[in-house]
């Protein structure tokens, strides 16, 4: 079963009521240890991020997520927090909530595709700490450049 067709039977049982979702989400510096965003059609700015589908393991969606959103074949390397709460919360346009918990991973690129296969995406671009845009969700900025020596968990 995909992720839509997963969220479309658990959303014709509960509606627009919060739906909690196991997220990945995708920290890839380049040499310049500036990070890699993803622009999205309605003008906001994310991490390259999504949905763990079922019966995939977090290192598989990542990858999938990370290919699917920008073309790049990444190996995650660590994780660098995990993430959830209020904070968190999205409502769509639509009116269906959801409540993230995104397992945060440090990625290395192997290579690129060349493909970009998600709709969403408008442009991908690197961004020092201090120019960076604000995101759609408040991951802290030190450890998304990697600046914490464990593991984050809120």
């Amino acid at each position: 079963m995909s992720g839509s067709e997963y969220i479309k039977n658990i959303r014709s049982k509960i509606g627009n009521s919060i739906l909690l979702l196991p997220s990945v989400g995708a920290v890839i510096l380049n040499e310049k240890n500036e990070l890699l965003l993803q622009e999205k059609n309605d003008n906001t700015w994310s991490l390259p991020a999504g949905m763990i589908e079922p019966n995939e393991t977090p290192k598989e969606a990542i990858i999938r997520e990370v290919q699917e959103e920008t073309g790049l074949i990444v190996e995650p390397v660590t994780v660098l927090g995990v993430f959830g709460g209020s904070d968190f919360n999205y409502t769509y346009p639509n009116n269906n909530e959801v409540g993230y918990t995104v397992i945060l991973m440090l990625c290395s690129v192997k290579s690129e595709s060349g493909e970009i296969l998600d709709s969403e995406t408008k442009s991908l671009k690197y961004f020092s700490k201090e120019t960076m845009p604000k995101l759609a969700l408040p991951y802290p900025k030190n450890v998304l450049f990697n600046e914490c020596k464990t593991t984050f968990i809120a």
